[in-house]
């Protein structure tokens, strides 16, 4: 029984370093992932890699390929696009329902993660002005909670392996996001009110719009997606 668990918990961990370095960037889009290099790259097994990657590909952000092995998901706008708007009509469905269930907790542990969103740096100080691990955690954490109260693990496994699909994309997107005149923390603060005040339809609307203003940005700027996945 303890090897066994030694084995679960080696093997979590290391899906947790490998889904952690994917959302960061670590391979290209359509990048090939070798067993035998991530084994040394991570001083693990090559059963650990393969378990580790076998998880990630039932997520979304692994593609196994029949007799070639496992590789980073290559983008498309178009795949961007349905993506999107099945996240945006969960979470719809998903806040209204946990405004409707939630409970006093839930709204105090939403302020909470709120908080912790809001004093975490948004951005790297560098030319590429990307996201800040913390911030995109915390962002990750703060959406998540919102949905938590419906109380439907089926809906809430879908929308974090949407988020996390979202995010390979974000990353890869160049300076799309980047620049957009949009105040994200602004966005938050609204989208926070609404659910504490209990207002579901106005609350649905504003999280359309937060994932919708990202989307038309990777839109306005296609070809770094392109150019990501021709890389």
């Amino acid at each position: 029984m303890a090897k066994r668990t030694d084995a679960e918990t080696l093997s979590s961990h290391l899906h947790a370093l490998l889904r952690d370095d994917l959302l960061n960037g670590e391979w290209a889009p359509g990048a090939k992932l070798q067993l035998t290099t991530l084994s040394t790259r991570y001083e693990t097994s090559s059963t650990v890699v393969r378990e580790a990657l076998t998880r990630l590909t039932g997520e979304r952000l692994v593609t196994l390929v029949p007799n070639r092995g496992f590789f980073v998901p290559e983008l498309s706008l178009a795949a961007l696009q349905d993506i999107t708007e099945l996240r945006c009509v969960n979470e719809e469905f998903g806040l209204k329902m946990a405004i409707e269930r939630g409970s006093l907790a839930w709204e105090s542990e939403l302020i909470a993660v709120h908080h912790t969103l809001e004093r975490t740096p948004y951005r790297e100080d560098n030319e590429d002005a990307s996201l800040t691990p913390g911030w995109v955690k915390a962002h990750q954490a703060f959406h998540s909670k919102l949905i938590e109260a419906s109380g439907i693990p089926p809906l809430i496994d879908l929308c974090t392996t949407l988020s996390d699909v979202t995010q390979l994309y974000n990353r890869w997107a160049g300076t799309a996001t980047r620049f957009v005149g949009r105040d994200v923390a602004q966005e938050h603060r609204e989208i926070l009110q609404a659910t504490l005040d209990r207002d579901a339809a106005l609350a649905a609307r504003l999280i359309r719009k937060h994932y919708e203003i990202t989307l038309h940005a990777i839109e306005d700027n296609g070809a770094a997606l392109e150019a990501a996945s021709q890389a």
